[in-house]
């Protein structure tokens, strides 16, 4: 377990696209990816997943 200085969560990319922006999180904690979007209308928080539909995770 991380300590308690640490961040949680990192962002790993981010980049705007038609007025907004999207960002990829990752939760050091567990490796897990999500993709957050602002600026869309309501901010959005999803698991990442790849080709196959299976959640991102960095080891």
């Amino acid at each position: 377990m991380k300590s308690k200085k640490e961040k949680r969560f990192s962002i790993k990319h981010k980049e705007s696209l038609y007025g907004g922006e999207i960002a990829i999180i990752v939760d050091t904690n567990t490796g897990v990816n999500y993709i957050v979007t602002f600026g869309f209308g309501p901010t959005s928080f999803s698991p990442l997943l790849d080709e196959n539909g299976n959640i991102v995770i960095d080891k």
